[in-house]
């Protein structure tokens, strides 16, 4: 597909409401059940999410989002909102109905593609390649919904790493990006995942306002902005730069490299330290529980870690500042169950702020500026002469 200026359209952003709600009720089930089993499952789930969020990313990059195939997003919409209303009791009650809508989303994903995709010999092959490690995890899924304990977290397990196992064995040749409508998309997913930390700010203060609860909504804003800054000031630019230099398959390998896979640490380390944010304005002058601190410190971690990952595969060297902020974001996991949850707050937040400064302040060329990569020759155009 040729690159274009097309924008996200509003009923894209009306269908990602349904993944807006089920993220919200991964944090809040991770709040309900605290605990290191929890946080297992928790992080399962969000995986599975992710890849039906992800699936239809691309699938909305390719597809009108008019007519008839609009019918067919709004069915597969209507099956993630029982998939969303299924993940706080995943692992017990609701496994079973979890398994059939996620199952039922594929396949509306899958024939969609088939039948309304661009170039439909390619799509048709490429969705081909790829059907048995969408459709045969949500089966396994539904084995597990019949299990309990260590056989249903092993079956989980398997369904996940099948699921993400499959764009690398069987290749993204036939997939194609419209790379500022999927880079805008993605960064709009990661901005909905920004405004669910702001939400946990309100979920997190109750009872009266007073100075120490003021500091700590504050510091907790600050981090989110922080977060905001490392990703959409620079890394986001950069990586769309990346995309447009490239075409063919080369193209989509980077693509399936950077959003569907490290865009994956972005979204749940937001996720995760709007958790800890929750928990932590919760109690402000307590210290956190050992998960509450691993979401915490661990979550801004993982968002550092992924924004230097990503300038590796663009072919640029990591800036100093995210691995310092992501060596430092770990090292106050252990300070956070020592000191207040204010003061854990207060060093994240510094942390953020600091890497975003020293960004602004680095001499780097701007995009269009430097040398672009180029393609390797073991990832030949495939889709030029198509």
């Amino acid at each position: 597909m040729p690159t274009t200026d097309r924008r996200v359209s509003t009923f894209e952003l009306f269908f990602d409401l349904v993944f807006v709600f089920a993220f919200t009720q991964v944090t809040a089930s991770l709040a309900h059940d605290l605990n290191w089993t929890g946080l297992v499952h928790g992080l399962l789930v969000f995986a599975v999410l992710w890849w039906a969020w992800g699936a239809y990313a691309w699938l909305t990059n390719a597809v009108p989002t008019e007519g008839a195939p609009r019918l067919v997003l709004l069915a597969g919409m209507a099956s993630m909102l029982v998939v969303a209303l299924a993940v706080p009791t995943a692992f017990d009650g609701s496994g079973v109905a979890f398994a059939a809508a996620y199952l039922l989303v594929m396949v509306f994903h899958a024939v969609l593609f088939a039948v309304a995709g661009e170039r439909r010999d390619l799509t048709r092959a490429a969705i081909a390649r790829l059907a048995p490690t969408n459709l045969i995890p949500g089966a396994v899924l539904m084995v597990a919904g019949l299990t309990h304990g260590d056989v249903q977290l092993a079956l989980w397990i398997v369904a996940v790493v099948l699921t993400y196992a499959g764009p690398y064995l069987f290749g993204v040749a036939g997939w194609q990006v419209d790379v500022p409508h999927f880079v805008e998309r993605h960064g709009l997913i990661l901005i909905i995942a920004l405004g669910e930390s702001i939400v946990a700010i309100g979920a997190g203060a109750t009872g009266d306002v007073d100075v120490q609860l003021a500091t700590s909504a504050l510091l907790a804003v600050a981090l989110a902005g922080g977060l905001w800054w490392a990703y959409f000031a620079g890394e986001a630019t950069h990586a769309e730069h990346a995309l447009q230099n490239r075409t063919g398959l080369p193209q989509s390998s980077l693509a399936r490299d950077i959003y569907s896979y490290l865009h994956i640490p972005l979204t749940l380390g937001i996720v995760l330290s709007a958790l800890g944010i929750k928990l932590a304005l919760s109690h402000p002058d307590d210290v956190l529980h050992d998960v509450a601190a691993v979401a915490l410190g661990g979550g801004v971690a993982a968002f550092f870690g992924a924004l230097a990952a990503i300038r590796l595969r663009i072919g640029l060297r990591p800036r100093p500042s995210q691995l310092l902020a992501a060596a430092a974001a770990l090292a106050v996991i252990p300070l956070a169950t020592e000191v207040t949850a204010t003061a854990a707050l207060a060093t994240l937040a510094a942390v953020t702020v600091a890497a975003a400064v020293a960004d602004a302040l680095a001499k780097e060329p701007e995009p269009g500026q430097e040398q672009p990569r180029p393609q390797s020759d073991a990832e030949p155009d495939v889709n030029a002469s198509a």
